[in-house]
């Protein structure tokens, strides 16, 4: 039983003691255009990281998110992050909405999004019939 927990005791105090490893950084800059490739100014872009596991806090997700606007040159950029998965939205009037789950590594990332015009709306139910005269 003694040999039980010394061995415990050696393996937390390892665990504990072990360095964290210096992830790798990436920084991303973001770049939205329309489809006549001029540039959106003041669009939304959100960028969430859903990247590995810290392993110094038992596994859970270092929780980064980041919201910024485009300039007149339609660039955001964020600072940087660790290499991983990341998510990416891009919210403006006037255009569809963009989002996409992107892998992130290197020491630069440049994203070039082009933004769609919205979709005409449709329904699943017919039209609706006109109204009756009202009766007197």
């Amino acid at each position: 039983m003694n040999v039980r927990w010394a061995l415990l005791a050696t393996l937390l105090t390892a665990s504990v003691a072990a360095p964290v490893y210096a992830a790798e950084k990436t920084t991303i800059r973001v770049v939205v255009k329309n489809q006549r490739d001029k540039p959106v100014e003041n669009a939304a872009v959100i960028l969430d990281f859903l990247g590995s596991h810290n392993v110094a806090k038992l596994g859970l997700r270092n929780k980064i998110h980041w919201e910024t606007k485009t300039n007149q040159q339609g660039i955001a950029h964020f600072p940087p992050i660790q290499e991983g998965t990341v998510q990416l939205q891009v919210i403006t009037q006037k255009y569809q909405t963009y989002g996409k789950k992107l892998d992130v590594e290197g020491a630069e990332k440049t994203i070039d999004i082009t933004l769609n015009p919205p979709q005409d709306q449709y329904s699943a139910h017919p039209p609706l019939k006109p109204a009756d005269a009202p009766k007197e």
